[in-house]
């Protein structure tokens, strides 16, 4: 009976951690599906209002959500439509078309799974697309961007401006579209929504703070001035209360004294010490809400039936991960002779102040080196040499300056190396079985002379 009970118990167990797995997963996996919005109330509610007017009362505009990347653009608007789609007075009424996306979206008409509308011809093949207009247009010709554009906004009116149903174009890395020619697209666009046909609003989200100067003189004076903006301005203290409800399990979940465990699990989290230097040191890298869905993902990971709650050194560990310096993870991979070009580099760095080098100034460098220390294990043909070199430049540990024409000779190009010293100094502390007189070449102040 003690058996069935146990084998019941640990059923149930893991029923649980699959759900809570299930649930973090969706929320720190797909955050514009799922998260929630922290400290944009405000600038949610003027996109709001600003989508409302069009859907509901038949007025065109335009608007430009700007901010770092991370920042939560996206989640934004995603919330603000899905919001939309619920209300009674809206629903059915809103045509949607996404140009450049860079993710998919969570709703019937998807981001685009890439950057992909690198010329107006091809934005207004996907609006044709998008709004499911293909058998109209047909075999037309048009005379120009703007006719092709009007007659599709045309095909789509039932009446007059009350009676027409609104179109939205979301333009993701709205900068991208400033760089086609004559801006042609984004000046339709503007144009549109400010005459009085289809309503029409336009939406921009961006990263360059700048984009108002990127656009032309003509385009300009067709834009609204609309910009709403998202800067990540809460503190330390906001960080934390994010941290727990990111964590935290929803007061729907099926097992409820097992949330309870959980949150108030989280709650201690919060309060530790250890835990609060963790978030510290990421807060003050970035405030950039991604990163902490990262650290709580890896940290997530954790979680067993045999670990049921998260722990300090869960976060510590999923710390460690993600703060791990990628290249210097490669440079854990070399050849003792591969190391030994990067220390030679290093050093010449060091000598020159950050000068270019080339392969031949690397060789002497490293020939200083056996010289000194009299080793036979090091004194590699020149070729060898070389070869190693080049692996580097796979690797793209070094870089050419220039495109190496056909007539320049190897040894002589010049290179940048991409590792800082203390990135090599971290790396050889972990590296197996680094001879000891490599360690202290690397150590040394100045190149050997």
């Amino acid at each position: 009976m003690s058996k069935r009970k146990l084998k019941e118990s640990n059923a149930e167990s893991a029923e649980c951690i699959s759900q809570v797995q299930k649930i973090l997963r969706e929320r720190f996996c797909h955050p514009c599906a799922a998260g929630k919005l922290f400290g944009m109330e405000q600038q949610y509610r003027h996109l709001l209002e600003l989508l409302k007017r069009t859907t509901v009362h038949g007025e065109s505009n335009s608007a430009l959500i700007i901010g770092p990347r991370g920042s939560g653009k996206t989640a934004l608007l995603n919330h603000v439509l899905k919001d939309l789609r619920e209300m009674n007075q809206v629903r059915e009424n809103l045509l949607e078309v996404h140009l450049n996306g860079n993710c998919q979206f969570f709703m019937k008409n998807p981001f685009l799974p890439g950057l992909l509308q690198t010329n107006d011809k091809v934005a207004l093949k996907e609006i044709t697309r998008q709004l499911q207009l293909e058998n109209v247009v047909g075999d037309k010709v048009f005379g120009s961007f703007a006719e092709n554009l009007a007659f599709l906004l045309e095909a789509l009116r039932k009446g007059d401006r009350t009676s027409s149903c609104p179109i939205l174009f979301v333009l993701d890395e709205f900068d991208l579209f400033v760089h086609h020619k004559n801006q042609t697209l984004l000046y339709n666009l503007f144009d549109i929504s400010q005459s009085a046909q289809t309503p029409v609003t336009v939406i921009g989200l961006t990263c360059r703070q700048d984009i108002l100067e990127l656009l032309e003189k003509r385009v300009k004076s067709r834009f609204s001035h609309r910009q709403i903006y998202l800067m990540n301005s809460f503190d330390f203290k906001q960080y934390i209360k994010i941290f727990k409800k990111q964590l935290s399990l929803p007061a729907e979940f099926p097992d409820e004294t097992f949330a309870q465990k959980w949150n108030n699990n989280v709650q201690h989290l919060s309060e530790d010490k250890t835990v609060q230097d963790v978030l510290q040191n990421l807060f003050h890298h970035t405030k950039d809400l991604r990163s902490l869905h990262l650290l709580l993902m890896l940290a997530g990971s954790a979680v067993s039936v045999h670990h049921p709650l998260l722990t300090a050194t869960d976060l510590q560990e999923a710390s460690r991960q993600h703060s791990t310096d990628s290249k210097a993870n490669i440079v854990h991979g070399l050849s003792v002779l591969e190391i030994c070009l990067i220390i030679a580099m290093k050093h010449l760095n060091e000598v020159y102040d950050g000068e270019p080098f080339n392969f031949q100034m690397v060789y002497n460098e490293f020939q200083k080196f056996i010289q000194r220390k009299a080793h036979s294990m090091y004194n590699f043909e020149k070729p060898v040499v070389m070869k190693a070199f080049e692996h580097l430049l796979q690797l793209e540990l070094v870089k050419p300056l220039e495109r190496p024409s056909v007539r320049a000779q190897r040894e002589y190009l010049l290179m940048k190396l991409l590792l800082d010293s203390s990135q090599i100094m971290d790396a050889l502390q972990v590296y197996p079985n680094c001879p000891t007189d490599v360690k202290q070449w690397a150590a040394s102040s100045l190149s050997w002379l």
